[in-house]
């Protein structure tokens, strides 16, 4: 395992004079996911030249959360940091040095953008929204309706809520006791569920496939709409996408591998849609998997390990944005 002290973090922050909300904008949570650090970096020349102003709040900007994993231009550098996202008295892997040094950072602000890309081919990109308005143990949050007003605002039109509870009813399926069960679920915060759990708001863009020429400009104007919705910047607030142009979409189920032989029946790839009784896959047992209502399969894991998520799916949620004006 390489040294940790061959490495170091850099955040840059821009304050305005006016008030205003205290914004953290990240890039390269997973090393080999560029797109945000490209759009950042191109903020960032902006304001440096003059030609961007930060009026009002602050933003600070992370263009690399991961060095060691950029640098490798790999997923991670020893673990994924996108999981059990804590500060660690006892740092065992460079991932909880970032943790150590990122949760303090992100606890000083209000609002964060990570910005991600994914893996496979094609799709729209999308945006992950938090849970809404809510005093239960899992996830107690205050600011839906600000979230999903500015997600309408970044520039997508696909929209995925639900991660924290779908992952949290597979986490107790599995769990034999309470202890393992508080473990697993720890395991399961990121960067935006950390930065809701200090009492801020977040969301989790994901650009679009990570050589997708394309996707810095969608990091870039995510960054650039979230600055004029948020106030920061002298510019109008960007329209939200009509309701009638978005894809929302609500995780609902999660369903494990059980066996190392279990297998799917095609190359699933995420947003893939699926029909009610079609076959996702075989189990080694020769039992057919097959999906229980019509929807999008989310998050498809081949090489999944046993007794560990293999697969998600969504349903559509046409409620989504309206929901805190009931």
């Amino acid at each position: 395992m390489t040294s940790p002290s061959k490495y170091q973090f850099k955040s840059v922050n821009y304050t305005g004079i006016g008030p205003g909300p205290r914004v953290i904008i990240m890039g390269a949570t997973h090393g080999n996911e560029v797109c945000g650090t490209i759009g950042i970096r191109r903020v960032m020349e902006e304001i440096d030249a003059g030609r961007l102003h930060i009026a009002a709040g602050s933003v600070t900007f992370v263009p690399v959360v991961n060095s060691k994993a950029y640098e490798q231009n790999t997923r991670n550098g020893d673990r994924n940091l996108n999981r059990n996202l804590f500060p660690k008295d006892d740092p065992q892997d460079f991932e909880d040095h970032i943790a150590n040094w990122l949760c303090p950072l992100l606890a000083r602000h209000d609002v964060l953008l990570d910005l991600h890309s994914f893996n496979a081919t094609g799709g729209l990109p999308f945006v992950m929204v938090g849970p809404l308005d809510n005093d239960g143990p899992l996830q107690p949050f205050k600011h839906a309706e600000k979230e999903r007003a500015w997600a309408r605002r970044l520039g997508v039109k696909r929209f995925v809520d639900g991660w924290l509870a779908t992952y949290g009813d597979g986490v107790k399926r599995r769990s034999r006791n309470a202890d393992e069960l508080e473990t697993v679920l720890r395991y399961g915060v990121g960067t935006t569920e950390y930065m809701r759990s200090t009492g801020g708001y977040a969301l989790t863009l994901e650009c679009g496939q990570h050589v997708d020429p394309a996707a810095p400009d969608v990091a870039y104007q995510a960054i650039m709409n979230t600055l004029a919705h948020l106030g920061l910047i002298d510019a109008p607030d960007p329209a939200p996408v009509p309701f009638e142009e978005m894809e929302a979409l609500s995780m609902v189920a999660v369903h494990d591998k059980l066996h190392p032989e279990d297998r799917f029946t095609r190359a699933w790839a995420s947003f893939d849609p699926v029909s009610e009784g079609e076959e996702i896959g075989v189990r080694a047992d020769g039992t057919k998997v097959v999906a229980e209502f019509s929807g999008r399969i989310l998050f498809p894991d081949a090489k999944a390990n046993a007794n560990s998520e293999w697969y998600y799916l969504t349903r559509p949620n046409p409620s989504f944005g309206r929901e805190q004006n009931r």
